[in-house]
């Protein structure tokens, strides 16, 4: 069987082996730059040392904390979600919903103590009425109520979507057969939501396993010290490489195992999409379930939409037109913008090239395996956290050169791997879908190349490769983990500042900051979604 026209198959696999050679690459210098310097390490001495063994456990304590209330909450606010399509306010809700998976994690800290604060909003309700809520936010606590705020909208969403596949047929035959709510929730909306859990619980673990924003702010000591944490702090404080290497090797290891059991699961559904058929619930007229709904709903409010509320409060004070007049404000706002623009086009490229030679393997050599293996290449971060990535390149490094001088580079190339995973997933269905549909006829017609870039693909990738900017964008906008290790006092981000000025307690300064850099994020998230997702004239037509 003779190939097409326009068939070139090393031609479209180099753009997803030359992608993949410089993960690879930039991935071994840096474990080599952990190994060149790591100590002898003699495992049974690691076991026994009871700060590592404390920190390793407390990380894992957290994060299985985290993980339970989470997918916990998320079960009850997304069948209120499911069963209440008409409430004032839903689509309110939901966009809040997205808004805070976006949400700088510096900036939903900042609402969150203004909130649960020695002088945040609920303090100040309970001391009107002669209660005294104590100083309960810094350590565990605060650390859980951050991460519900993260990751309680991503899961409500997932779990919405799979409880919206579900047939208007089978609520028919439930309203025929007079099933009871709890029936219906054995026999028809738990089957669904189990089938959701392993992979979604899988990844929340792995997001607050390596958490490191929320516990550098909220952890309150070295009894709430995670692994992440304990890696800057050798680092940043106490010059102690050796120490760093192990902690981050052993974080390593972890993050390896874990990763696997994720993949392992299965993926999550894709929470970007849009809503599904409408169907009326028999189980959604009752008493119990219209006052099940409510609190969960009320509750949902109170953890995710009061902090972001709290933080547009704050921002408007007294020290407003001063923090604006401020150049460092500027400045920062502008080096901020200068790495969150440049990281998401190199994750936007990167993943690109990764998609192409995926889509070529998968649509025309049928090479099922080897796409799928690409792809999840571009997951790296998941095995190899950004912050171990960039622990490793600082310690490589700054044998032959200052690392510091070699910064903002360095922030913008792992900010743009921290993101790319997201990009292979917004990017990937879409391309997959387009090359579906479109495969057969451009190899019958032999259009390969820019021109089946700019005629084929680009008209139907153009919103989602948008929106994968936007996001890779807004995701470096607000990192703090990479920005901590690589700052300096010529070299600061916005949540660096932002960071700066909470710890040394100016918080009004903090609060026009952290709405400042809220405002920036979204301006930049739908700036770029409608400059380069908006259909040109000619599509139009």
């Amino acid at each position: 069987m003779s190939r097409p026209a326009g068939w070139r198959p090393i031609a479209w696999l180099l753009p997803g082996c030359g992608t993949l050679a410089f993960l690879l690459a930039l991935t071994g210098l840096s474990m080599g730059g952990l190994l060149r310097q790591a100590p002898e390490i003699n495992f049974s001495e690691v076991l026994a040392d009871p700060y590592i063994r404390q920190v390793t456990l407390f990380t894992f304590w957290q994060a299985v904390l985290s993980t339970l209330l989470s997918v916990g909450l998320a079960i009850p606010v997304a069948r209120a979600l499911a069963r209440r399509r008409r409430f004032l306010g839903r689509s309110l809700l939901l966009r809040l919903f997205s808004l805070a998976l976006v949400t700088p994690a510096i900036v939903a800290i900042f609402g969150i103590v203004a909130i649960h604060g020695r002088q945040g909003w609920l303090n100040q309700v309970l001391g009107a009425i002669g209660l005294d809520g104590g100083n309960y936010l810094y350590g565990l606590t605060g650390i859980l109520i951050a991460h519900v705020f993260f990751n309680l909208p991503l899961a409500s969403r997932v779990l919405l979507q799979s409880l919206e596949t579900i047939p208007p047929e089978t609520w028919r035959l439930a309203a025929q057969l007079g099933m009871r709510p709890r029936d219906v929730f054995r026999f028809i909306d738990w089957p669904v939501i189990r089938q959701a859990l392993p992979g979604l619980a899988g990844l929340i673990f792995m997001l607050c396993f390596t958490s490191f924003a929320v516990v550098l702010t909220l952890g309150g000591g070295p009894r709430s010290t995670t692994l992440e944490v304990a890696v800057y702090q050798a680092l940043k404080f106490e010059f102690d490489l050796g120490k760093a290497v192990l902690l981050a090797l052993l974080q390593l290891g972890l993050c390896s195992v874990i990763a696997l059991g994720v993949l392992r699961f299965g993926r999550v559904e894709n929470m970007i999409s849009g809503e599904r058929r409408f169907f009326e619930r028999p189980d959604r007229r009752t008493w119990g379930g219209q006052l099940v709904d409510g609190g969960a709903l009320i509750g949902a409010v109170g953890l995710v939409v009061l902090p972001l509320s709290a933080v547009a409060a704050a921002g408007f004070n007294d020290k407003l037109w001063r923090v604006l007049a401020d150049p460092g404000l500027w400045r920062a706002a502008g080096q901020s913008g200068a790495i969150a623009l440049t990281s998401a086009a190199l994750s936007l490229v990167l993943g690109w090239g990764i998609l192409t030679s995926s889509r070529a393997l998968r649509h025309r050599l049928f090479h099922l395996r080897s796409a799928s293996l690409l792809e999840v290449s571009g997951s790296i971060t998941l095995i190899v956290p950004p912050f171990v990535l960039a622990a490793g390149l600082f310690v490589l490094l700054r044998q032959w050169s200052d690392v510091f001088s070699l910064g903002f580079y360095l922030v913008i190339l792992i900010n743009a791997l921290m993101a790319l995973p997201f990009v292979l997933r917004i990017l990937g269905s879409a391309m997959h879908q387009a090359a579906e549909e479109d495969e057969r006829l451009c190899q019958s017609l032999g259009i390969a190349g820019r021109r089946r870039l700019t005629i084929i693909d680009w008209p139907k990738l153009r919103r989602p490769a948008a929106l994968a900017l936007a996001i890779a964008a807004t995701l470096s906008l607000g990192d703090l983990s990479v920005i901590a290790l690589f700052g300096t006092q010529d070299f600061q981000t916005l949540p660096l500042l932002l960071y700066q000025r909470m710890g040394s307690y100016r918080l009004d300064e903090a609060a026009v900051v952290a709405a400042f850099l809220a405002v920036f994020c979204l301006l930049l998230f739908v700036g770029l979604e409608r400059l380069f997702g908006a259909p040109t004239k000619d599509q139009q037509l």
